[in-house]
């Protein structure tokens, strides 16, 4: 169905046929039996102490406003994330803001978290309660001068309605944003949340969304801080807002985050950093270029609990959840794996080491 719509689709601006998708999933009459899969018993994980049928997940930046989640759970999501949520509604940039770069399965966007709001969103979520497990990513307001405390705002009026907070510190087009990659900016930052946590006794875990732009180096000061302030997931990664020598479409130079293909080895590899830092004690989740159940399959193995897609859908439909999730149990399936968590990070490690673990049935 969808390659037959996809031209007329791909003929409109990006962002009107963004509008478009969400004006039809707001009819939400799509059956959930046409995305059944098979043994997906088989991808069934855990995430932050909580079940997941599989660990397919939507990223954040397609619902931006929590409009649609209820429909897109149809498509056999395992979780999904609503958001950037910033405290009042913002419009973002000005458009175009959207650009398909088809030759390089790719977008650019320099949208700038345009949201409804965390007023009316959160009454949104609470009168439309989820059919599965809900992340809200947060963020600041543009024009706010204290961009730590617009994170605290969005804590507490949020939290209760999610199962777990994003900390969005990582995109590209809000001005000062990557600043809380900064040692000093970082630990205010994590303070201020535990604070608000205790305070407010907000029980949510929290994942740190950080950019795919950031040095070796910043790994394992980054995996520090985490750990003294007890934040429980990393999101590997946000759109890179350089990386563009190696692409073809004429747009590649347009200003704003990078998504899509031209991300995957970067953010395969820096999840694999990042779980051999933390030895696989904090959960990751792994974003970019996922578009099929091999490059799912590649995240895990690197090191990912469960993984985020979005531009994926954007080049290939709906269904791409379900190719996904068939694919990935035909690979469990042929490597004698009993459960998609055998397969963490069984790439992370050096040859030897991947021999010692070769079972695949211990957890490192």
């Amino acid at each position: 169905m969808f390659s037959f719509l996809r031209p007329y689709i791909f003929s409109l601006d990006p962002e009107a046929a963004h509008d478009l998708a969400i004006k039809s999933l707001k009819a939400n009459i799509l059956p959930k039996s046409f995305f059944d899969v098979e043994g997906e018993k088989l991808l069934e994980t855990d995430l932050f102490n909580m079940k997941l049928p599989n660990p397919i997940g939507l990223a954040a930046g397609f619902d931006k406003s929590a409009e649609v989640y209820n429909s897109l759970f149809k498509f056999g999501f395992g979780f999904i994330e609503v958001g950037t949520v910033t405290p009042k509604r913002q419009l973002g940039n000005p458009k175009p803001r959207i650009f398909r770069l088809e030759k390089d399965k790719a977008l650019i966007n320099r949208l700038g978290f345009n949201n409804h709001g965390s007023e009316v969103i959160s009454k949104r979520i609470s009168n439309n309660r989820p059919d599965g497990i809900l992340g809200i990513n947060i963020g600041p307001n543009k024009d706010t001068k204290n961009k730590e405390d617009d994170y605290f705002t969005c804590l507490t009026k949020l939290a209760i309605y999610s199962n777990y907070i994003t900390i969005n510190i990582s995109s590209p087009n809000t001005e000062g944003l990557r600043n809380f990659h900064d040692q000093s900016e970082m630990e205010k930052l994590l303070v201020g949340l535990n604070k608000i946590k205790k305070d407010k006794k907000i029980d949510q875990p929290i994942a740190i969304k950080l950019s795919p732009d950031i040095d070796d180096s910043d790994v394992s000061r980054i995996v520090e801080l985490i750990k003294r302030y007890s934040i429980q997931g990393i999101i590997i990664s946000n759109t890179t807002d350089s990386n563009r020598d190696n692409l073809s479409d004429v747009k590649k130079n347009e200003v704003g985050g990078l998504s899509g293909q031209p991300l995957k080895d970067i953010s395969t590899n820096l999840i694999k950093k990042f779980y051999k830092d933390t030895k696989g004690k904090i959960k990751i989740i792994g974003v970019g270029g996922v578009d099929s159940g091999q490059s799912a399959f590649e995240k895990i193995a690197a090191g990912a609990d469960a993984v985020q897609l979005y531009t994926g859908m954007i080049y290939k439909g709906p269904g791409i959840v379900k190719d996904i999730k068939k694919e990935l149990i035909s690979i469990l399936k042929k490597e004698n794996f009993e459960n998609i968590s055998q397969a963490i990070g069984i790439n992370a490690w050096p040859t030897n080491l991947q021999e010692l673990y070769s079972s695949r049935k211990i957890y490192v």
